[in-house]
């Protein structure tokens, strides 16, 4: 009976950004689009996988990110032009990647949030400075009419710190790793009920760190916004490790 449970495994529910990004390797793999083709705009996707906008930007910056995509800001989104043997093998990859070692997952971001929050601090303009209080001030509100609902809020905040970092590879893997984290740490409350109304003092904290360009400060602030689910992720890694061991 042993032997059995340990041959199931939990069932994986594939998320709206891995069924379009399948949908779009179904496209490519059978001829439908080719590389060079032109992707349709984001509404006319949206509307026709008949989910927000936001699941099909997520999905394309996944794609783009690792090659398959290309984006002309003036003339749109293009197949790229590997072969299919290729898209078919890094497309399966990436959604595997998606769903794999949450803990890993977790302590890649940290580290890459306080790299990227440091140099936010250093590099900030005053644009970047209105993008990242106008994301929180929209954090903030929809906190208060919505509780712990403000998932795509909180994940702009973040991701407006990786733009004013000014380093276009840390910025590309925060979009990738920032949406699943946040999605699952909420949906699963990860952190508690209440952590989105105690994460808005430390988004303050964040915010006032970068403002005075204190890298020390904004590095310390970040690191305790990120502390508890820090935390978690190495107990995870310590109980991977016992049993492990017992293995």
């Amino acid at each position: 009976m042993s032997s059995l449970i340990d041959n199931i495994t939990a069932i994986q529910l594939e998320s709206p950004v891995d069924k379009i990004i399948n949908q779009l390797k179904q496209l490519i793999t059978s001829g439908q689009l080719k590389p060079g083709d032109r992707l349709p705009a984001e509404r006319v996707l949206s509307e026709r996988f008949g989910v927000g906008r936001s699941y099909i930007r997520e999905a394309i910056l996944k794609l783009e990110f690792y090659g398959l995509l290309k984006t002309n800001p003036q003339s749109g989104t293009y197949v790229a032009g590997l072969s299919i043997n290729v898209i078919d093998s890094i497309i399966s990859d990436l959604i595997k990647y998606n769903k794999d070692d949450f803990n890993a997952l977790i302590e890649a971001r940290y580290h890459l949030e306080l790299t990227a929050v440091k140099l936010a601090a250093e590099r900030r303009t005053e644009e970047d400075l209105v993008e990242i209080k106008n994301a929180l001030l929209d954090y903030e509100n929809r906190i208060a009419t919505d509780g712990n609902g403000a998932v795509e809020e909180d994940m702009i905040f973040h991701i407006k710190i990786a733009k004013a970092s000014k380093n276009p590879v840390i910025e590309s893997m925060i979009l990738i790793l920032i949406p699943d984290l946040i999605k699952n740490i909420v949906e699963n409350k990860v952190c508690g009920d209440n952590r989105g109304k105690t994460a808005i003092t430390e988004h303050r904290a964040i915010l006032e760190a970068i403002q005075k360009q204190d890298f020390a400060l904004a590095e310390s602030a970040m690191a305790k916004h990120l502390n508890e689910i820090w935390q978690i992720s190495k107990a995870g890694f310590a109980t991977q490790n016992i049993i492990n061991e017992i293995r």
